[in-house]
């Protein structure tokens, strides 16, 4: 980053300050306000976070304007085509593609972190049986700190490693287990002779009363689904971690305040809020009505799955996505296809409204993500928990990274005070 600066006024008083302006290797430039307060006794306001960066970060990089999306500077395009969700993960994880032998050491290393401890069984005994599988994953993950507590010195360079082996390993395991126990299913041992995406679908859908095959169709779109959700820049739950983890938590803690994080409706929810949209709309003839709805602004109703915080043109990963999707409900006899039907209807007839196009309002990555999930016959409660394994990969990364900068110090965000003044305690017999 090359320096340059800008003076800041304050009008009140006519004093100045000289602060830097740092530039990234892409994106826009910064300001560093850090002797702001120091100067001037003065801080800034940005509810979200909207305009303020929170770290300086090596791993995914977000042009909104532009569509794009890189992990490490590799086009997410180019990784959808051509990586698995390990190779990703360890290209997150280690800031490089993998030799062909450091990827098959980690992918060996993974598979044999893949069991969990035999009593941590008993904690899913423990939850009620319709408990949302969300809540089971923000309460086991949390808990296995108690049971891998030989690895939890954050100060250690290879035991953040083991913990982060750990926590990519057993997660698919956890949310298999999550979902298992709320239909009264045996919890069945992870297979190490399939890979991960199989693995994970082998331990949600197989029975003891009759043999496991492996689709190959669903296996892909599971897999793109994967790649497209393991990292997305400094987002809620991303920024819940590093929260988290400047407290000096171990990753454990750090990764179930994630996974809280992510439950709400607002940013891991999304994808299940479309099926339930899509399901309202019924038929595609009753598409204008809500089309409709959405641009009265007098009404409070918004289309799922259309628009992003940060995309403003077309998200690069419901491109991806949606050639998944045609894919795997051609192949499969699925009673899903009238869901998609409504779905590609209401993305035409939304990109070819002004209203939708002068608003940026594009199709994103959860319009598309929910339909496979329900192709899959994957339960609805489980839709968020499919993108917390995903996550995991770039949860992982952010933290291992928050570990090594030191100019990272615990998260202690500031206040506009809009409370009473100062006042004289009141005795109650007095009041």
């Amino acid at each position: 980053m090359s320096n340059n600066t800008v003076t800041i006024t304050d009008n009140r008083t006519g004093k100045k300050v000289d602060l830097d302006i740092l530039d990234p290797t892409m994106g826009s430039s910064t300001i560093d306000i850090r002797k702001l307060h120091k100067e001037l006794g003065l801080f800034t306001y940005d509810p979200g976070f909207q305009a303020t960066a929170s770290c300086k970060s090596d791993i995914t990089f977000i042009d909104g304007d532009k569509g794009i999306l890189l992990y490490r500077g590799y086009p997410i395009e180019q990784l959808a085509e051509k990586s698995g969700y390990l190779e990703t993960s360890y290209l997150l994880i280690y800031g490089h593609l993998p030799t062909p032998v450091e990827y098959h050491t980690f992918v060996k290393t993974i598979k044999n972190h893949t069991m969990v401890h035999e009593d941590l069984k008993m904690f899913f005994n423990g939850f009620h049986h319709d408990a949302h599988p969300m809540a089971i994953m923000v309460g086991v993950v949390g808990a296995l700190s108690a049971f891998y507590h030989d690895s939890l010195d954050v100060n250690n360079p290879r035991h953040r490693e083991i913990s982060a082996h750990r926590l990519l390993a057993k997660m698919p395991t956890i949310a298999a287990y999550s979902h298992r126990r709320a239909h009264g299913l045996p919890l069945p041992y992870p297979r190490n002779d399939l890979d991960f995406i199989e693995n994970f679908l082998y331990m949600m859908f197989s029975v003891p009363s009759r043999e496991w095959s492996v689709d190959p169709i669903a296996v892909r779109a599971m897999r793109l689904i994967f790649i497209l959700h393991a990292d997305h820049e400094q987002n809620a739950s991303t920024s819940t971690v590093r929260l988290a983890s400047s407290s000096g938590a171990n990753p454990f803690a750090c990764i179930s305040a994630g996974i809280a994080s992510l439950w709400g409706p607002a940013h891991g929810g999304a994808n299940e809020a479309v099926i339930r949209m899509l399901e309202e709309i019924g038929t595609p003839d009753r598409i204008p009505q809500f089309i409709a709805r959405a641009k009265d602004k007098d009404d409070e109703y918004r289309l799922m799955g259309f628009g992003h915080r940060v995309y403003k043109n077309y998200d690069p990963r419901a491109k991806i996505i949606r050639a998944a999707c045609n894919e795997l409900l051609e192949t499969m006899d699925s009673t899903n296809t009238p869901l998609f039907d409504i779905a590609r209807e209401l993305e035409r007839i939304a990109l070819e409204d002004e209203y939708f196009v002068s608003r940026n309002l594009y199709p994103n990555v959860d319009f598309y993500s929910g339909i496979i999930f329900k192709a899959l016959g994957m339960p609805m409660n489980m839709f968020t928990v499919i993108f917390a394994m995903a996550r995991t990969a770039g949860w992982i990364s952010q933290w291992l990274e928050m570990m090594d900068d030191k100019e990272q110090r615990i998260g202690r965000p500031r206040q506009i005070y809009t409370g009473v003044k100062m006042r004289d305690y009141v005795d109650l017999n007095q009041r």
